[in-house]
Formats: C-alpha cells, sequence, structure tokens
C-alpha cells in the first residue's frame, strides 16, 4: 500500500483497475458472438442497429436544418458520383444513400449508419482530384460496413454500466471514482479502440476505392496533405484517431502488400 493510502482509498483504486480489466474481458468473451468478414474479427456489439439507424437519421435531419448546406451544384454532383462508385464496391446498394455539402472551411467528412454522408467545402478544395476525394468517402463508407458505429456505442454502453457499479460501491470517494474512473477507462479502453477503428476504416476505404476504379497510391498523397494543413497538437495516446505519421505508414505497408504502388 502506498505511504499515506487509507484501505478505503486502496479498495476503490483496486475496484476501479477491476472494473476497467472486466470491460476488456467482456468485450472478448462476447465478441464471439458477431465475426465480421469484412474485418476477419469477432466484435462485441450488442446495441440493435434499427435503433442506431433510427437515431441516425434524426441526427440527419437535425444537422441538415441546424448546418448550411451547399447549393453548389458541380460540388453535389461530384460527391454523389464518387460517392455512388465507392457504395457499388462496398456493395452496399440494399439501402438508398443520401448526400450532402456542407459550408465549412475545415477539411472533414461524416456518415451516419443510415447511409448519409457529409462532406464540407473545406475538403473537396483540399482534395485535387476524385481519386483523392474517393479516399474519404471510401473511408467514411469502410465505417459503415465494419458496424464501428454499433461496436463503439457497446463499448461504450459496457464501460458505462461497470463504472456505475463501481461508483455505487464507493461511498464517500463516489465522485472522485467517478472522474478519475472515467478518464482511465477513456484512456485505456475507448480511445484506443476507436483509433484501431479508424485504422480499419483506411483499409477497407482502400480496397473499395481501387475496386471502384480509382488509384490506391493518392490515399496516400491526401492524407500527406491532411498532415500539412493539420492544427491540433493532441498527442496520439489522448486521441480518438490516430496520428497523421501512423495512418500513412499503415497505408502505405497495406498499399504496398496489395501490389498498388
Amino acid at each position: 500500500m502506498i505511504l499515506g493510502e487509507s484501505r478505503q482509498e486502496a479498495r476503490v483504486k483496486k475496484a476501479l483497475v477491476l472494473a476497467v480489466g472486466s470491460v476488456v474481458a467482456l468485450s472478448g468473451l462476447l465478441g464471439a458472438c458477431a465475426y465480421n468478414e469484412a474485418l476477419g474479427r469477432n466484435q462485441f456489439v450488442f446495441v440493435d442497429d434499427s435503433a442506431l439507424i433510427q437515431q441516425s437519421r434524426a441526427a440527419w435531419a437535425e444537422t441538415l436544418r441546424t448546418q448550411k448546406v451547399s447549393n453548389n451544384a458541380a460540388q453535389n454532383a461530384r460527391v454523389r458520383r464518387v460517392g455512388d462508385r465507392i457504395v457499388q464496391a462496398a456493395r452496399l446498394t440494399d439501402r438508398p444513400w443520401d448526400y450532402a455539402v456542407f459550408e465549412d472551411a475545415s477539411p472533414n467528412a461524416f456518415v451516419l449508419p443510415s447511409g448519409h454522408i457529409g462532406v464540407t467545402t473545406g475538403l473537396l478544395n483540399l482534395a485535387k482530384n476524385d481519386d483523392q476525394l474517393a479516399t474519404v468517402i471510401g473511408h467514411e463508407v469502410g465505417h459503415v460496413v465494419a458496424r464501428h458505429a454499433a461496436e463503439r456505442s457497446s463499448t461504450n454502453a459496457a464501460t458505462g454500466l461497470v463504472l456505475g457499479a463501481v461508483q455505487s460501491q464507493a461511498g464517500d470517494y463516489g465522485q472522485a471514482v467517478q472522474a478519475f474512473g472515467g478518464l482511465g477507462a477513456q484512456l485505456g479502453v475507448l480511445l484506443p479502440f476507436s483509433r484501431s477503428h479508424e485504422l480499419e476504416a483506411d483499409r477497407l476505404g482502400v480496397d473499395y476505392l481501387a475496386a471502384a476504379g480509382y488509384k490506391p497510391s493518392e490515399a496516400v498523397a491526401l492524407w500527406r496533405l491532411m498532415a500539412q494543413q493539420r492544427q491540433s497538437s493532441t498527442p496520439q495516446f489522448a486521441s480518438t484517431h490516430p496520428s497523421d505519421q501512423t495512418r500513412i505508414a499503415a497505408l502505405e505497408q497495406y498499399i504496398a502488400s496489395r501490389g498498388w504502388n
């Protein structure tokens, strides 16, 4: 025991370690119930897909209502043209897809499980060609194929349940447990898991853009452009995304392994 540490504090810290460990163990145990062929691994997923889709549709409607949507016909046609080719390559034509361009200088894009993709004008200005735009849209479609939204929601829910149980047993230390435990779980489980998702989506995205007839090498070029304009200095261990260097290195290695150099 650390000098000056009470038995109650020691019990709380031990409980926190066990709690975070139990989330990891639970993910490994229940993940066998859901195998994702595209990823080649098991997933811990218990969140209902229909509920996610319903929430996603509501989120899309709210985003269209609150954000400035571009009426530029050429920009919207470009996103739809590239997006439709990627969706076909990913074999996701079993659902309707909708696209929107948002007037925002930050280069960004997002996808919702309901089949909605948003791209900013900043990203369209950054991407020098359709191959680079296909890199981003392929990445976003990769998240859908990988069921990352359902997996992340399941992991978040499981983590919250375990930490809630620990907090209820912590007595006067409950508030401290909530703060420390939440941060510990986030850094130890949730954020690294998100970085893993991003790298998986990168790999799937390259597969789809290649199948759609775009140049895989432009994926590396796009992320180098992203790295040049990046202003954030958040260290990788505390970020939901891998560093630009990690992402570029992984893409180069994967593209070379497929003989697409």
